[in-house]
Parts: structure tokens; sequence; C-alpha cells
């Protein structure tokens, strides 16, 4: 194996540790009980796991499935196909979830540009839309013949009009350019700490802060789709409680999982490739000592990954 440059963090797997940490993981053969699925990864195909994960037993769905794309994943690869079939594929495995969530339960369904409009045709059948969150993915040196694509969208569903949403937990830590004070000299909303100052925003649908994984980054691993930890952090802040269960049916490299245990949530994540299911594992055994999240720090969002 090639030496790596002295910044770069990117996690990298071993044949032993890929053996070693796949046989960590779960594989399901018939219904089981939370208790038997929380905080594991299984090691299959999300089209059968499903049908084997218990009733209402999930809070929080963030699911990152395979874009309309021909994309190598591990030693699988997914192929574009029109755009009827791909709905018919997102479809076959979405219906599967509104028997495993609870009637509480938050949705978010992530997708690019070109087939995002297919999410709220389907996943509207099931769930009721509350928002579409669209993000900045600022990586790659762009095309020559049309306009660079950075955008990427995450649809924000609820499956009843009952629902968990922690505003406070997701406001954003802006700089104050114009720090004004009352008639008392008192900041006039924004505050100080230190040489500091800030002021607690709103979060919008439009997200500009965030940083796609790079070599220097200790949250980097060779998946090419990789979600940041600050991105998904955002949504197991805003949509869930300690000791809720968060689910993701792609888990892919164990993003969601190391984010929802770094903030003291359960998790279950399915993964068929043992490439990522080993990084996954390896990556959960990390966060049990370091629960750094890069961009957000003391309880707030920064506007930009450092």
């Amino acid at each position: 194996m090639k030496a790596k440059a002295p910044r770069n963090k990117t996690i990298e797997l071993s044949y032993e540790e890929a053996d070693f940490y796949a046989t960590s993981s779960l594989r399901l053969n018939k219904r089981a009980t939370l208790s038997q699925v929380v905080n594991q990864v299984i090691f299959q195909d999300s089209f059968e796991a499903l049908d084997y994960l218990p009733d209402a037993s999930v809070d929080l769905l963030i699911a990152d499935p395979p874009y309309n794309l021909t994309k190598n994943f591990g030693n699988s690869t997914f192929k574009e196909m029109g755009f009827d079939a791909y709905k018919e594929w997102l479809e076959t495995w979405l219906s599967k979830t509104v028997r495993i969530l609870k009637d509480n339960a938050s949705i978010y369904i992530c997708s690019d540009w070109k087939t995002s409009i297919a999410i709220p045709e389907i996943a509207g059948k099931y769930f009721i839309l509350q928002n579409r969150i669209s993000w900045e993915r600022e990586k790659g040196r762009g095309a020559q013949n049309n306009w660079k694509n950075c955008l990427e969208d995450i649809w924000f569903f609820t499956k009843s009009k009952d629902y968990t949403f922690n505003l406070d937990a997701v406001k954003i830590q802006r700089p104050v350019i114009a720090p004004y004070r009352d008639e008392k000299g008192q900041p006039k909303d924004w505050q100080q700490k230190g040489k500091q100052k800030y002021r607690l925003t709103h979060p919008s649908n439009v997200w500009t802060d965030i940083s796609i994984p790079f070599w220097s980054m200790a949250e980097n691993t060779p998946h090419p789709t990789q979600k940041p930890e600050k991105l998904i952090a955002k949504l197991i802040l805003a949509s869930s409680n300690e000791n809720d269960v968060v689910f993701d049916p792609f888990l892919g490299s164990g993003t969601t999982a190391v984010t929802a245990k770094k903030l003291g949530r359960r998790f279950i994540g399915i993964e068929r490739e043992k490439e990522y299911v080993a990084l996954s594992l390896k990556r959960l055994e990390a966060a049990s000592k370091n629960k750094e999240i890069q961009g957000y720090s003391d309880g707030f969002f920064k506007p930009r990954n450092s």
C-alpha cells in the first residue's frame, strides 16, 4: 500500500480489517426485535432486510439512495435507468419503510437535481411533505459546456402532523459585522464570548455552510458519494431526541450511524457492500472515543467548516 501524505487522514482498510469488521455485522433471515437490530450494521441488501425490521421502531429515517446515475459502489454498479423505472425503484424500497416508522417519525430523502422531482411524487403517496432543503455541494472542476453541478436536495417529510423539530438545536452561529447596542449599551440581538461577537440565526432551507469530506478531514473515506457528518448532524438534531432510533437503509460508509452515535442517538443501518460495512464499523469504533463533528461545536453550527 502506497504511503499517504502526512496530512492525508482518509480512513482506509486492510484486507484483514475488512474481513474482521464484516464478521461483526448482522444478517437477518426472519423478523427481528428492536433489541436485535438497534446499534447494528446489517450486511444485506435493503430490499431484503427491510422486511425483517420490527414494526413502529424508527423515529427518524435518513435515506441517501443511489441517484439515477451509473456509478460504481464497491463491487457493485448502479446503472442509470429510465425515469419511470427509477420511480418504480424508489417506490419499491420506500413503501417498505412505512411499516417500520413510528407515527411521529420524520423522513429525509437525498437526491441530485436531475432526479429530485421524483421524490415528492413517490414519497408523497405515503408521507406529508414539509420542505425541501437545497445545499451547496462544492466539489469538482465543473463542466465545459454546462453550469457546474453543485446543488443537491434533501426532501423533508413526516409520517403525520405530529413530529419532532428542535429549532434551538440547529441554530447557526454567525459573526456580527455591525454589533449594534441599545441605549443602555447592551448588545442588541447578538452575544459576545471573549473577543468573538456572534448572532444565533434560524436555519433556512438553503445551506451553503457544508464542506464535502476530502483527504485532510478525519471523516473522509474512499466512498464516492459520502455525505458530511455536519450535514447529517443537522437532520438528526432537528428531527430526533436523545436515545431515538435513526435508520439509514443505504448506509454507505456509515455517516448516519456514526453521527447518530456521536449525538447520543441509537441507530440501525443497512449496507450491502462489504468494504462499506467494514468502514462503517471502523468509524463507529472510533466514534466511541471521539465525538467531534467538524463544523459543529459548543452546541452550534459554524458558518463553514474549518
